[in-house]
């Protein structure tokens, strides 16, 4: 691809990093940016660079944040002693717009993952125990994607948290296998979240 600006080559060429953007997909992006109020695009800028300056990650649930404790742990109207473990935030909001759960989420932040170098000690598994471990929990459901990594993830939280003597549950499987959460249409996550099952009684003996 031949640019007649080096300016707006290294624009394209950051947009294509960007997940499933490819230089034609970029360049047109850059050039609609290009076509708005100089306002508009330093607006945009801005919003980008105060994201990556001062979002948090929530304390407890290690969900994406403004302050310290996201509003979803901070928030009153919340099941405390119900908590959903799923991959990342864009889980937490598919389960969110199901209005189907009322309690609290708790972040991994991946899958493990032998194969890309994600092992547990990689993800927040320690902090869901000790989460476990320290106040009252009620349930913990284990809501990750129908993936092998997910599945291999599920079997090894069920044997870190077996012994605390709470309901594991999992999502019930109207999800297809191989399918992920964000993917999922709201009618089919929700009703899965909703029909969960023991975790015990799903894994093949």
């Amino acid at each position: 691809m031949n640019f007649s600006s080096k300016l707006l080559e290294d624009a394209v060429n950051e947009f294509a990093k960007l997940p499933g953007i490819g230089k034609k997909t970029a360049l047109r992006l850059v050039l609609h940016l290009l076509n708005q109020e100089k306002e508009e695009v330093t607006q945009f800028g801005n919003a980008i660079i105060t994201l990556r300056q001062e979002i948090k990650h929530c304390t407890i649930c290690h969900n994406i944040a403004d302050q310290d404790i996201c509003t979803i742990c901070a928030s009153n109207k919340r099941e405390k002693e119900i908590i959903c473990v799923v991959e990342d935030t864009r889980d937490v909001m598919a389960i969110e717009n199901t209005a189907q759960y009322f309690g609290v989420y708790h972040v991994l932040g991946g899958l493990i993952s032998p194969m890309d170098g994600v092992g547990p000690s990689d993800l927040f598994i320690d902090s869901l125990v000790q989460r476990v471990a320290t106040t009252t929990v009620k349930e913990v459901i284990l809501a990750l994607s129908a993936t092998m990594e997910g599945d291999t993830t599920l079997f090894y939280l069920y044997k870190r948290l077996k012994d605390f003597q709470i309901p594991i549950t999992t999502i019930a499987r109207g999800i297809a296998f191989g399918g992920e959460l964000e993917y999922a249409d709201e009618i089919t996550l929700g009703r899965s979240i909703v029909t969960r099952v023991p975790y015990e009684s799903s894994i093949i003996k």
